[in-house]
């Protein structure tokens, strides 16, 4: 930590940290396919801020208390990497993770996965190594988040906030991200 409280650099950029993965899983709505019942491409983008908003609970802290403190998180880079369709109904598990924390950049990494049948219901959930072993990869992404102030400038991350990124998900088993 510098003596402005704010975050060091915690690894050059697609660096990988040591935090856990955290798994969601998402239930394709009708809503969210084409008329062929398969997703949209775009809802893929909204899946990865989910499965972010989700990581970031199970770290100890909402997105909405990252903008209490007067902090934003932006897209500054998004890379997706289409593998097969989701359908209507799938059961999507968004696996996230932290690649990269720095200063005034946190980058996310992801892999979304038809999850297996035994999965009855969507939500937040931690699992242990493996568990997308034998499910079907759907799409591979990673994002740059910038941090930014309350007038929308760039800042530092603070020093709080970088460490519970690098720690990772309170309640997950680490899952060894893909390369």
């Amino acid at each position: 930590m510098r003596q402005d409280g704010t975050a060091q650099d915690r690894g050059a950029p697609g660096a990988k940290a040591s935090a856990p993965a955290w798994d969601t899983l998402h239930r394709v709505n009708y809503a969210e396919t084409d008329q062929m019942g398969v997703a949209y491409h775009a809802n893929y983008v909204v899946w990865l801020d989910i499965g972010r908003t989700e990581y970031l609970r199970a770290c100890g802290m909402s997105y909405r208390t990252v903008e209490e403190q007067g902090f934003r998180l932006a897209v500054g880079t998004l890379g997706l990497r289409y593998h097969r369709a989701a359908r209507f109904d799938d059961l999507v598990r968004i696996r996230t993770w932290v690649q990269a924390v720095e200063s005034r950049r946190v980058t996310f990494g992801f892999r979304l996965t038809r999850a297996g049948d035994h999965h009855s219901r969507a939500g937040a959930i931690g699992l242990g190594p493996d568990d997308d072993a034998g499910e079907e990869l759907l799409c591979t992404a990673e994002i740059g988040m910038m941090v930014l102030d309350a007038a929308l400038r760039p800042a530092r991350l603070p020093a709080a906030i970088g460490d519970l990124l690098v720690t990772g998900p309170r309640l997950a088993v680490p899952h060894a991200p893909e390369a």
